[in-house]
């Protein structure tokens, strides 16, 4: 069955940085989009990026030019290197099958905080 494992989060000062990586399996990875979602406390899931099977990637106005998605397709695996953060990037991030975020992993908690 599809499975797709979140690591990476935690907390982060302003402007810091952290990567996170989605371990995927159970599925033909190489020929999937895929995608980062998040969620924060009291707010509905938001789109973040979006990776093409052929690794063309779209990001959300709010995380562009910060975040960089990208993917290892010989290790099946996602990324999101995630940059200048802001306190407003505090929110639970998921990788997805879809855009929605309904097919994701359990997500990792990214929390920005002096």
């Amino acid at each position: 069955q599809v499975q797709l494992v979140e690591s990476g989060g935690g907390l982060a000062q302003p402007g810091g940085s952290l990567r996170l990586s989605c371990a995927a399996s159970g599925f033909a990875f190489s020929r999937f989009n895929m995608y980062w979602v998040r969620q924060a406390p009291g707010k509905y899931r938001e789109w973040v990026s979006t990776i093409t099977a052929g690794s063309y990637a779209t990001y959300a106005d709010s995380v562009k030019g910060r975040f960089t998605i990208s993917r290892d397709n010989a290790k099946n695996t996602l990324y999101l290197q995630m940059d200048s953060l802001k306190p407003e990037d505090t929110a639970h991030y998921y990788c997805a099958k879809d855009r929605l975020g309904v097919e994701r992993g359990q997500g990792t908690q990214v929390t920005v905080s002096s």
